[in-house]
């Protein structure tokens, strides 16, 4: 995983193609939300999910917790990653690699006001079951654990960087005219954005989902060859 960039809340197929002509990496379908409203039905999300063909990949992002459960709504979309947003026992995650090692698990890091300790802990003891970490942004007003369209202290996203055995993935607050400099800033291996990109509809904006992209190709590359 290395200059990843995933966009999420794809709403239908017509915009599934807009994101994959654009050169999106990962679409992502955030399902099962305990705060925030899905962006479509899960069976619609099966049929979108039967365009995204290599080397675009689906991703599902979900706060479920129970490893069974888990593995069974991939098996129902038929993806092979899973974007964890929910707090979950490393026992979890554990029985999913052990039954479902074709399932790529990416975990998220939400960083809040003065959880740094427990974010250094969770990427420690986390590690061995997971192979990614996605830093995102809490909203103390709606109880939001991502999808919040708030930046968080970058200073937190970098420190995760620069300790964890795995690639991290940055999200929570990013947009067109930030994506770069929080990629010179962080370091991350990837980074997703949602709201960011869209338009006073909900839907995303072909122009700035093209310049997202653009912006944060430029950052990777000048991350590689300062």
């Amino acid at each position: 995983m290395k200059n990843l960039i995933q966009i999420a809340g794809v709403i239908d197929k017509e915009e599934a193609k807009m994101l994959m002509d654009a050169g999106t990496d990962y679409l992502g379908f955030p399902l099962r939300l305990p705060v925030n409203k899905e962006d479509l039905t899960e069976d619609e999300a099966v049929e979108i999910i039967k365009t995204i063909k290599p080397p675009h990949s689906s991703v599902l992002i979900t706060y479920l917790s129970i490893a069974g459960e888990i593995i069974a709504f991939c098996d129902l979309l038929n993806v092979k990653i899973v974007q964890l947003h929910g707090k979950i026992a490393k026992e979890e995650l554990a029985k999913i690699k052990n039954r479902r090692p074709d399932i790529e698990i990416i975990k998220s890091l939400v960083v809040a006001k003065d959880n740094y300790d427990l974010l250094i802990d969770m990427v420690g003891s986390l590690s061995p079951y997971v192979d990614a970490f996605i830093t995102d942004t809490f909203d103390p007003v709606t109880g939001a654990e991502g999808a919040t369209g708030k930046t968080h202290d970058w200073s937190v996203s970098k420190k995760i960087v620069e300790i964890s055995l795995k690639p991290v993935i940055i999200a929570g607050g990013l947009n067109p005219s930030n994506v770069k400099d929080a990629i010179l800033e962080i370091n991350p291996a990837g980074v997703d954005v949602h709201t960011g990109v869209e338009d006073k509809k909900g839907r995303k904006d072909f122009k700035m989902v093209k310049s997202f992209i653009e912006e944060a190709r430029k950052g990777f590359a000048q991350m590689a060859n300062p």
